[in-house]
């Protein structure tokens, strides 16, 4: 028989790596195409031996990592990490990338003023009720904006 550390599922090995917190999420990952395994699409239970070379995403993610040993536990981080080598391309892309993100701006900086206030919506309330000042007769001119955004069909005829 054959030692059990000699060939581990793909899933388990996601899991004991700490690629992924739960196996069950390890495993519908994989059920998603987002793992390979030396190049081809894997499912759960495809075995993998050291020297193997595991393509996966996490989030946003990419990255390329070569199997050096296997464990039958998750233990703490830094000795999951000795259970990988991460390629250096998938190094230098991932830092490419989180460089990229650093230097994005911010979404949320877009929005010049934001969602209007509850006094900023009494203030633009009070503006549609008054009536507008017409510029070429300077006569006062109501404005209904319910009869101008209203979908009602009206027959005048």
């Amino acid at each position: 028989m054959a030692d059990p550390l000699e060939r581990q599922r793909v899933d388990k090995w996601l899991w004991a790596a700490r690629f992924y917190k739960t196996r069950s999420l390890a495993a519908e990952e994989i059920g998603r195409g987002r793992v390979l395994v030396n190049g081809a699409t894997a499912k759960p239970a495809r075995e993998l031996k050291a020297g193997d070379e595991v393509r996966l995403r996490q989030g946003a993610v990419a990255r390329t990592v070569v199997v050096r040993g296997l464990s039958a536990v998750r233990g703490p981080a830094p000795v999951a990490q000795l259970l990988y080598e991460e390629t250096a391309d998938s190094v230098a892309a991932r830092l490419q990338a989180a460089q990229a993100r650093r230097l994005a701006p911010e979404p949320a900086l877009s929005i010049a003023q934001g969602r209007p206030t509850k006094r900023d919506r009494r203030l633009l309330d009070r503006q549609r009720r008054t009536p507008a000042m017409d510029d070429a007769l300077r006569a006062p001119r109501k404005v209904d904006w319910g009869r101008r955004w209203s979908a009602a069909l009206e027959n005048d005829e």
